[in-house]
């Protein structure tokens, strides 16, 4: 199942993520965010809005490609996060390190 697709490249790079993003695909979803990323080096706004789950596998494959981004010098934000998974990056105390609206 397709969970990542490029809509915008112009000032940063702006992936939709959709479905579900466990442990089962989560490493695709790295290899897909990352080919993406590699190919034009930017800052990323991940639009979530048809995002239904995601799962502690997940949680730390976005604190991956955070660190990769910062260490490069670009930025990384999540937007449009349902409530239910915006508490899970609560709970981890990751809302203080990331952008999630």
């Amino acid at each position: 199942m397709q969970n990542v697709k490029l809509i915008s490249a112009e000032d940063k790079l702006v992936i939709a993520l959709y479905g579900e993003i466990d442990s089962a695909v989560s490493d695709d979803f790295y290899a897909q965010v990352s080919a993406i990323y590699n190919h034009d080096k930017k800052d990323i706004e991940f639009d979530c809005s048809a995002l239904t789950f995601i799962d502690s596998t997940t949680l730390g494959t976005f604190v991956k490609i955070f660190k990769h981004l910062k260490q490069d010098g670009h930025t990384f934000a999540l937007k449009n996060v349902q409530q239910r998974i915006k508490k899970l990056f609560q709970i981890c105390a990751l809302d203080t390190i990331m952008e999630i609206d």
